[in-house]
């Protein structure tokens, strides 16, 4: 039997042109449309872009939301001791580094009993801040910020934060940073 025969006699072929079909001499190996499979529609695509642009905002939003859930916080580090209350006379500072050796901050002793300390770091660009005892503020060289001594809030400049405040303990006449307070 000729294994031609089979195909030009199929009832399916000739019903559709009414005319004998030439054998193909080259038959699919595997009989899947690849051009179907790999065609891209206008709906998947759309699909896709807003899929993704889903997680992208989602994303975004959950980032933010936890990095304003941090700067609002207060943070316990391991207790340091940076100085004792006659290494610092009133109305001056001293330079130490808290919670790591790569965080300078600032204690200045306002009154005979009474200390405050923030970081160096200007809230802007980090650049570093100076005390300024005779006008009872922090000042920024690199931009012209200002911070108050009392609550390290802004009095000016371009900084949008208040300078973070290291948490005191004072124990006689040691001066202990316990924490730092964004």
């Amino acid at each position: 039997m000729d294994t031609h025969s089979h195909t030009l006699s199929s009832p399916v072929a000739s019903n559709m042109t009414n005319q004998p079909l030439t054998p193909n001499p080259h038959p699919p190996a595997f009989p899947i449309p690849w051009e179907d499979e790999q065609t891209v529609t206008r709906r998947n695509f759309m699909s896709f872009v807003l899929l993704l642009s889903t997680t992208l905002l989602a994303s975004t939003g959950l980032l933010g939301l936890v990095n304003w859930f941090q700067r609002r916080s207060t943070a316990q580090f391991t207790p340091a001791l940076i100085a004792t209350v006659n290494d610092v006379p009133i109305a001056s500072a001293k330079l130490f580094s808290y919670p790591t050796a790569h965080d300078p901050c600032l204690l200045i002793r306002l009154a005979e009993n009474q200390f405050v300390a923030y970081s160096q770091k200007c809230t802007h660009l980090s650049c570093p801040v100076i005390y300024q005892a005779q006008k009872n503020e922090f000042f920024c060289p690199c931009h012209a910020g200002r911070f108050a001594v009392d609550d390290g809030r802004v009095l000016g400049g371009p900084p949008q934060r208040p300078l973070p405040r290291i948490l005191l303990n004072v124990k006689g006449h040691e001066v202990w940073a316990t924490g730092v307070h964004v």
